[in-house]
């Protein structure tokens, strides 16, 4: 059996190898090899760059309802350019006519190609294209409206059947189509194509040697939730900004590689809202702070784990709650659950909502520990029983208990006066919402008040060796973490506030540790001394 130090230490090394490993596959994946016969004058084996020709191109984007065409018909040109430069970046808006089939929750394709100047696409053996998706299924979010006003029957008629409908994914327009070509005069080694570059080309023959023809890119990375629009039965124009730049063959690999990340979260369940809180991740910051990111995102993780290893760890042992606030732990779990459930209500994205689902998880386990809870059945019928405290424990709720009364005084009339004022003020989508979203202003806003009873605890008893410190360091690392994520990951802006008041509350915590240094005559947090001698086993 492994003891805990050792499982730690095997956790920390296969977290660092993972690490070495992702970098290994990185650095793989932004060089590549180029073909070894240039260098020694050759030309087999090599696939060259057909743009290293300078030929005139250019491009042209078609819309059309069908996924595969084999001619110009049944098509619609919405952007043509004649004189197309690979090296200069352009950005086009264009409206796009939608077809009756695409209103009635059809999909719409866009047909880009990239040919010779002069010759229509369909006549041209060297063009290349590529196929996209203009539209997307989603459900669409939900109408809010004011608790309080008066509605007529028709507006009353009208929010049921937009709550009916609201489980069915409806066809949203895709407003922005970015595109890229790869420039790099690379040569490749033909007997080791990397594969994610192979799939987007295409090889021809001039002489004795093989060319590729210019590798097309749509960058689906730049296509955010926030940019689609619903598309309705009265819709007959919408609006698409075609952007083109050019692209390096190491950023092309990366963005495949991320794309296909991005699909396989969504074959595994991702909604299109999930998987567009990591493609904020990878566009809206650049490739340096992207690397920042990984790494700060791999010890998050490593964090979060050691911090829910030790936490459970400590409450597993637990015998006593002498210098633990009952009242804290009681107010972290219904905080902590109400924090879940509001995220789930303002459909947060799963990068956010699983670590929280598993807190709340931990947090309730953490009550029945701290309550003495045990259940015991009679029959088909739980019966719940309640442990007992001895005196040093009777104390600390004593003090816990005086804590809690001057903390209500303030604590209880903000949180009405918050929830009244939001009521009036504020739209919501149900009742239920409006009900969440209160608990969870009062718990973001005043939440670290009720961390005041266990540092009243402290004061009272001059001791701080009763409380996790080992889950709480993890713990404050990662809240550090989260101060950085709260500006890359999408979420309500009352949860990103919260990040930092929790270094507030930890800084308070270092105090009290260096305030009281550790007695080691004094009751440890299992209920044992330092001063104690061992006791012998017996055989």
């Amino acid at each position: 059996m492994l003891s805990r130090s050792s499982f730690t230490s095997l956790v920390v090394g296969v977290f660092a190898v993972y690490v070495a490993h992702t970098c290994w596959m990185m650095y793989g994946i932004v060089y590549t090899r180029p073909c070894p016969a240039v260098e020694d004058g050759g030309a087999a084996g090599c696939v060259w760059p057909y743009l290293a020709r300078r030929p005139k191109l250019q491009l042209s984007v078609y819309t059309t309802t069908r996924s595969n065409i084999g001619a110009e018909s049944n098509t619609n040109l919405v952007l043509n350019v004649e004189d197309f430069d690979i090296e200069s970046k352009f950005e086009r808006a264009v409206n796009v006519s939608v077809p009756k089939k695409t209103r009635n929750n059809g999909t719409l394709y866009a047909y880009i190609f990239l040919h010779h100047a002069g010759i229509l696409p369909w006549h041209d053996g060297k063009q290349v294209h590529i196929v996209s998706p203009l539209t997307t299924y989603m459900v669409p979010k939900p109408e809010e409206i004011n608790l309080l006003s008066g509605e007529s029957t028709t507006q009353q008629i009208e929010a049921e059947k937009q709550t009916n409908a609201l489980d069915e994914p409806v066809s949203h327009w895709r407003s922005r189509l970015t595109l890229n070509v790869m420039v790099e005069d690379f040569v490749f080694d033909g007997s080791s194509l990397p594969a994610d570059v192979h799939r987007y080309m295409k090889m021809i023959h001039l002489g004795k040697t093989v060319h590729y023809l210019p590798i097309l890119f749509v960058d689906q990375l730049s296509n955010r939730v926030k940019d689609l629009m619903v598309i309705n039965s009265s819709t007959t124009e919408l609006p698409l900004t075609i952007s083109y730049d050019k692209i390096s063959l190491g950023k092309l690999r990366l963005w495949i590689h991320m794309q296909d990340a991005v699909y396989s979260l969504q074959q595994f369940g991702f909604s299109e809202k999930d998987a567009d809180e990591v493609k904020g991740i990878f566009v809206d910051t650049n490739l340096y702070f992207l690397a920042l990111t990984f790494f700060v995102a791999a010890f998050h993780l490593l964090f979060d784990f050691l911090a829910f290893k030790n936490d459970i760890s400590f409450w597993k042992k637990k015998r006593s709650m002498i210098g633990m606030s009952t009242k804290a732990v009681l107010w972290r779990c219904f905080s902590t659950v109400v924090i879940f459930l509001f995220l789930l209500d303002e459909q947060t994205s799963l990068l956010v909502l699983i670590p929280a689902g598993i807190g709340a998880v931990i947090e309730l386990w953490k009550v029945k520990k701290a309550l003495k809870m045990a259940i015991k059945w009679e029959g088909l019928r739980p019966k719940i029983q309640f442990g007992t405290y001895n005196d040093s424990e009777k104390k600390t709720e004593e003090y816990d208990t005086q804590a809690m009364k001057y903390l209500s005084y303030l604590l209880y009339p903000l949180c009405i006066g918050g929830a009244g004022y939001s009521l009036l003020n504020v739209r919501y989508k149900s009742w239920y919402s409006w009900l969440i979203n209160s608990f969870v202003n009062g718990v973001y806003a005043f939440g670290f008040l009720f961390m005041l009873p266990q540092l009243f605890v402290n004061y009272k008893m001059k001791s701080v060796a009763h409380l996790p410190w080992k889950a709480f360091t993890y713990k404050a690392f990662n809240t550090f973490i989260d101060d950085i994520f709260a500006f890359i990951i999408t979420m309500p802006t009352s949860h990103r506030l919260a990040c930092f008041r929790d270094d507030v509350v930890f800084l308070v915590y270092l105090y009290q540790r260096w305030l009281y240094p550790v007695d080691k005559s004094r009751v440890n947090e299992y209920g044992e001394s330092y001063e104690e001698k061992p006791k012998k086993k017996t055989h």
